[in-house]
């Protein structure tokens, strides 16, 4: 029997005292975080609540985040995590869909109404019989009528809580893909797969008992779930919080509380490598005197980042692969081998991978093929979707829908998502490989790539770029130095200058809404 909360009250017997979570001036030890996720536990019985029940879960990085996630967990019941981006009717599609029996809700701001969308989309489901608001205050009271605060729900509850004993198979969460194709899809997560992610994750990070993380990337999303907070509190170490990405806060505490490993994705390492301010050389002096591991997922890194990062923080990037289906973590470049720039790495341990063509075979070395692996990672299919699961899950294997290839050192490189490949007159198109050589244009900053319809070839090559501060490009210029570098039938007949790319709540450039513009 194995349920994922035994981490949380491993911590809390051995560490007791240690500081778990760090948001501005709160700090909260292990006893603290488990005490309270027992209350939240005992009120959930109360509120009858039975083992495989789904409750649903929107809040951004706060310290309520872990409280109430174990809470569920130790009852048996499965977290359902949504977008705190999410308006009322997707917020109703995901409580539907999953079939959620209650909902924990952040009451949000003006500047971020999750709790109006929230609170909105929670009145169009029926099925969904409770709203717990959690309140920017501990001791506040709600903005919504007959709706219980999460200080109210939890009360009058006994901080012990003897967890439900679970499967290791038995789902613990259901992670919604993002939806960049058709309504998203819930990926059921047992027990087993989040535990041997979080313990691979210490291995991965070379994690030490005084290493201190930085939670920027969105707990509601698996990459910071799993490979921060999971992996943070099954390891014992101190993690701080931040909402909001900011490159300035995130320098500041780097500096202000020691951080040591650092997550994101690569616009925030994006950011960080274009953020200046005049006080700002100390700082970095600072940070590169106290961080020691920087990780990327969640989006392929282009290599001119990984330069110029490196070069302004003098830390080096790791760079992985995962996907909401594979707990997240499928490949990694793994510290004490050969670091390759670009390259996604080599399988984790117990995850094997393999690359095939259209019909399921195995393509040659150095040739392009969808990416697929398989594993204790692989999720155990989509919730109630049978139709999506056999077209992803076949015979153990994951067919992620990633382009890759794989070198004679055994790593593999993503060139593109399956999806995104462009056909022009016939000829295949991956954006990334376009992307990559433009971003090494000096006055460039980001470009992303996408397909545009065209009568003649089928579809065009079209690229949105956003220059560099300052800087003075025409888009004929660019064209021409695009021209000279890669094949005629790849470079973009068409080019748009941008001031910034849309981007989801973890940082993903949204090349849907490009598509839209």
């Amino acid at each position: 029997m194995l349920n994922l909360s035994t981490i949380l009250e491993d911590s809390s017997h051995n560490l007791p005292e240690k500081i778990a979570f760090v948001f501005n001036d709160t700090r909260l030890s292990f006893k603290q975080i488990n005490t309270m996720a027992n209350q939240v536990a005992n009120a959930l019985h109360r509120a009858g609540i039975l083992p495989g029940d789904r409750i649903a879960l929107s809040c951004p990085n706060l310290p309520y985040f872990p409280i109430i996630y174990f809470g569920i967990l130790k009852t048996g019941a499965v977290v359902v995590p949504l977008s705190i981006l999410l308006k009322k009717n997707e917020v109703a599609y995901h409580l539907q869909d999953s079939g959620a029996k209650l909902y924990f809700c952040f009451e949000g701001n003006a500047a971020l109404p999750m709790g109006a969308e929230g609170y909105q989309g929670f009145g169009q489901v029926e099925s969904c019989q409770q709203f717990i608001c959690i309140t920017s205050s501990p001791g506040g009271s709600t903005p919504f009528v007959e709706t219980t605060t999460l200080s109210e729900f939890i009360s009058l509850e006994k901080p012990d809580y003897e967890s439900r004993p679970t499967g290791s198979e038995d789902t613990a969460v259901i992670i919604y893909t993002s939806g960049t194709t058709g309504r998203p899809k819930g990926a059921e997560l047992s027990h087993s797969n989040l535990l041997w992610n979080a313990d691979l994750c210490r291995h991965l990070f070379q994690l030490k008992p005084d290493d201190r993380m930085l939670i920027v990337l969105p707990l509601f999303h698996i990459f910071g779930q799993t490979c921060l907070m999971n992996a943070g509190i099954m390891h014992g170490l101190t993690s701080t919080m931040l909402v909001r990405f900011e490159a300035g806060a995130v320098q500041q505490l780097i500096v202000n509380e020691g951080i040591t490993v650092f997550a994101g994705v690569p616009t925030m390492y994006w950011g960080l490598i274009n953020y200046f301010d005049p006080d700002e050389d100390e700082r970095l002096n600072r940070i590169r005197s106290t961080l020691r591991l920087c990780v990327s997922g969640g989006a392929a890194l282009p290599s001119q980042i990984i330069t110029d990062f490196e070069k302004k923080y003098n830390v080096p990037i790791y760079e992985g692969y995962g996907m909401s289906e594979g707990s997240p973590v499928v490949t990694f470049n793994h510290p004490g081998r050969v670091r390759k720039a670009g390259s996604i790495g080599n399988p984790v341990w117990g995850v094997q991978v393999k690359l095939v063509d259209e019909n399921g075979d195995e393509v040659p070395l150095g040739e392009k093929g969808q990416l697929l692996y398989k594993g204790h990672n692989v999720m155990k299919g989509y919730y109630q979707n049978p139709e999506a699961t056999a077209e992803s899950l076949q015979d153990g294997w994951l067919y992620s829908g990633d382009v890759a290839i794989k070198d004679s050192d055994g790593y593999y490189y993503i060139v593109d998502r399956t999806k995104d490949m462009i056909i022009r007159g016939g000829l295949n198109v991956y954006p990334r490989e376009v992307e990559e050589v433009m971003m090494n244009h000096s006055s460039v900053s980001m470009v992303a790539i996408i397909g545009v319809p065209d009568d003649q070839m089928g579809e065009e090559v079209m690229a949105y770029v956003v220059l560099k501060q300052g800087a003075n490009l025409t888009e004929g210029e660019l064209l021409t130095w695009t021209k000279d570098r890669v094949a005629a039938y790849k470079y973009p007949r068409k080019i748009q200058f941008i001031d910034s790319l849309p981007m989801n709540a973890t940082g993903k450039i949204l090349k849907r809404a490009l598509r839209n513009l």
